[in-house]
């Protein structure tokens, strides 16, 4: 049975080590040398057909792959620039981001335009997009993960019980060892959030600019908020929305995931809840709830068309993300319920089958996943914590917890932490703006107020009374989006903590 690669495959991206090594410390950049000189050009034909209408420039970058030794080895980043509109009103550098670790960022300022990103933005700043050490176009790194492997994604599979955990902590340590043995050049210990920030701030200098702004997106706030930490004095207005609530992604976020669920699905079970007579999954919200959990139980022990109810659970986590997408969800769960294997497979979204041991699409992004979480912080080891996690968040968070507590391949990556997780500096600016949906199902609430405590002064909050992942531009609330343009055009910041309502 091919699950991987058919309904697998699809949700992989959904979404978000040390062993002994001692730590150091690195510096925050090599000292800045003499800004090149930077030619844009086309960018590479992917990016080109992503992004149309909209048209972008492109260029390369290096950066050393070690800062520890910054004259060394060098890696290339592609870049994207879609100019300013106006150059009468050039404010200079808004750095996108569309987190992961492991999104690509070169298409996203023309996601963003077709999105609706108002053009006193547009007029205002070259947003610059780009692919971050190890993805894409940049340098890009591969465990040689494959269509038919039983590790394919970022979150481990919903574990029923203590041997579960026992089961996956095989796949997960033959996962870290495939990625050892792919690295050839030695490449994954460098993907980090520090290394990435230090990148940030060599294509400032590149760019010819004393300062830059930023927006980032789910784990794009764990880079921005590095940036900011490190570079406080090189930073104009930086946006961060949907929070992960640190410089880095560890275990407690990842289960975290778990509690988004919890908060979020009520949306959904409220939205079914009202087409009962249509989907006949309940005419209350807490019937809703119920089938679901009945329907993952019966997908436990008798899987529909390849869907398990570790994948059923994935794929609800998943569709949960956009209010847009509640259709297409209730549809499958009514097929889970009906077990109408027809229907499970003309819903899955499943991409064309690939032969068994072919490249998985989704190799690289696992892979920068991978490497920048497990290299950011250290990860318990002991598969008995794994087991007491899930435990606990299995009655915790019911919905999601024996999943997102599950052990995963830091807990037997092979390199450690090169240095300790950035630490979020309250000196510096208030020039840090917070937007946080109430009800995110990866980055719940939590996160932000996490993030916002850590940053004190500096920050403010913006919390925004909808469900959803994404909140300026990708979200439709007009009092964050005309709070969030406020700022990045006029830099008028809140005076406190700001809640928005709904729309």
């Amino acid at each position: 049975m091919k699950r991987q690669s058919s309904v697998g495959r699809s949700l992989a991206l959904l979404a978000a080590i040390g062993l002994g090594a001692s730590m150091t410390t690195l510096p925050a950049a090599a000292e800045e040398t003499k800004t090149p000189q930077v030619k844009w050009g086309q960018c590479p034909d992917d990016v080109v057909a992503e992004a149309a209408p909209t048209v972008l420039q492109c260029t390369t970058m290096p950066v050393p792959l070690d800062y520890a030794h910054p004259e060394g080895e060098q890696i290339d980043l592609t870049v994207s620039r879609l100019a300013a509109a106006d150059p009468d009103k050039r404010r200079g550098l808004l750095m996108l981001n569309p987190g992961g670790p492991g999104g690509s960022g070169l298409a996203l300022s023309a996601l963003l335009v077709a999105q609706g990103l108002p053009s006193s933005v547009t007029d205002r700043y070259d947003l610059i997009g780009m692919d971050t050490r190890g993805i894409g176009h940049s340098a890009p790194v591969s465990c040689g993960f494959t269509t038919d492997s039983p590790y394919y994604s970022n979150i481990p599979p919903y574990a029923v019980d203590a041997a579960a955990v026992t089961a996956q902590a095989k796949v997960a340590e033959q996962a870290a060892k495939q990625c050892a043995d792919n690295d050839d050049g030695g490449r994954l210990r460098h993907l980090t959030t520090a290394n990435a920030a230090r990148d940030l701030d060599r294509i400032r200098a590149a760019l010819g600019e004393e300062k830059t702004s930023y927006l980032g997106y789910s784990y794009g706030t764990a880079l921005g908020a590095a940036y900011a930490s490190m570079f406080p004095e090189r930073t104009d207005r930086i946006v961060l929305d949907s929070n992960i609530g640190d410089t880095h992604l560890d275990r407690d976020g990842m289960r975290r995931y778990a509690l988004g669920m919890e908060q979020t699905l009520p949306d959904f079970a409220k939205w079914a809840a009202r087409r009962h007579d249509s989907y006949g999954l309940g005419r209350t919200p807490s019937q809703v709830r119920a089938s679901y959990l009945a329907i993952a139980d019966r997908l436990d022990k008798a899987p529909v068309a390849g869907i398990d109810g570790s994948l059923f659970r994935l794929l609800t986590f998943g569709h949960l993300f956009k209010q847009t997408q509640y259709p297409q969800l209730v549809q499958t769960w009514q097929a889970m319920l009906e077990g109408d294997e027809a229907a499970a497979r003309d819903l899955s979204a499943a991409p064309k089958e690939t032969a068994d041991g072919a490249l998985s699409p989704n190799d690289n992004a696992l892979t920068v996943f991978l490497a920048v979480t497990c290299n950011d912080v250290e990860w318990p080891e002991g598969i008995s914590t794994y087991r007491r996690g899930v435990a606990e968040d299995r009655e915790r968070y019911p919905l999601y917890g024996a999943a997102t507590a599950n052990i995963t391949p830091c807990a037997f990556w092979p390199y450690a932490p090169a240095e300790p997780p950035v630490e979020v500096d309250t000196e510096g600016p208030r020039n840090v703006l917070l937007l946080q949906n109430r009800r995110d199902a990866s980055t719940p609430h939590l996160g932000g107020k996490m993030l916002r405590e850590k940053f004190g002064d500096r920050a403010r909050l913006i919390s925004v009374d909808d469900s959803g992942h994404g909140v300026y531009v990708l979200g439709k609330n007009s009092c964050a989006l005309n709070t969030t343009t406020r700022y990045l055009v006029e830099g008028e910041m809140p005076t406190k903590d700001t809640f928005c309502r709904a729309d």
